[in-house]
């Protein structure tokens, strides 16, 4: 996610300033929301190895608009390459199909690596998309244009809360692993490390647990209501409607490009 204020930092000029991420953005951030969406069902729907080629040539376009630096970005999508890289590797040899090679008794097929290929482009350019359009908007940005755009109150504060405090429990979470070490804790294979990884999963959730009373009773004692009240609200411009027709245009170019190719 961008940038976000961390529990030391009271304010944004103690984080630093916000980055600038070109012309994407200035965008309405419901819009690069919508857009979004719009390119992972176009990209998921596509059949046809150029269209999804082509729909990550788009995102990688995405990505120069937005000015992110791309050795970072792209480690980011290897992290997530990580995941799937075991069913990339078996597809070939578990599909049925004309053989390429055998190895060890397994035959890979041309039917399986082309799933293979079909998946990964599909993943990473709608991972890509999303870094650049989503990934980019300042946590509490998303949550109010999330709420603009009509999704469920109660999700969009889950959201907030989780975005703001996943850091806070990771420092809970390492000053207790500190603790252990001090008391000569060492990780094994044994019941005894497994019992004391439970006993400090168990105490993170009672923690979490006394902090979000904590919380509740603070924002209560402050007035909160169930809503957050915005100070600013979101408008599409000419160049918005611009953008989003110029979006809209590509994406049906990648459906027909799906559609015509033999």
């Amino acid at each position: 996610m961008a940038h976000a204020l961390r529990p030391s930092e009271k304010t944004l000029s103690e984080a630093g300033a916000a980055p600038d991420y070109g012309p994407v953005g200035q965008l309405d951030p419901r819009l690069r929301i919508v857009m979004a969406g719009v390119f992972g069902i176009v990209t998921v729907a596509l059949t046809t190895l150029p269209a999804m080629a082509a729909a990550l040539a788009m995102a990688v376009g995405l990505m120069a608009l937005s000015k992110l630096p791309p050795g970072p970005t792209l480690k980011r999508m290897a992290m997530m390459d990580g995941f799937i890289l075991f069913m990339l590797v078996m597809l070939p040899f578990t599909v049925p199909g004309d053989a390429i090679f055998t190895l060890w008794g397994l035959t890979a097929s041309w039917q399986g690596l082309r799933q293979a290929t079909e998946i990964a482009l599909t993943a990473n350019a709608v991972i890509l998309a999303l870094m650049v359009l989503v990934g980019t908007l300042e946590p509490v940005t998303l949550g109010h244009a999330l709420h603009r755009l009509r999704c469920p109150e109660r999700l969009v504060h889950l959201l907030m809360f989780a975005i703001r405090y996943i850091e806070v429990l990771r420092h809970e979470y390492l000053r207790l692993r500190a603790a252990m070490k001090v008391r000569g804790f060492r990780p094994g294979t044994n019941w005894h490390t497994y019992r004391s990884f439970g006993y400090l999963v168990g105490m993170m959730l009672v923690r979490a647990i006394e902090r979000s009373e904590r919380i509740l009773s603070a924002m209560r004692c402050r007035g909160f209501s169930g809503r957050f009240p915005l100070l600013d609200d979101f408008a599409l411009t000419a160049r918005d409607r611009r953008v989003a027709v110029v979006f809209c245009g590509l994406c049906a170019a990648l459906l027909g490009l799906d559609l015509t190719w033999p």
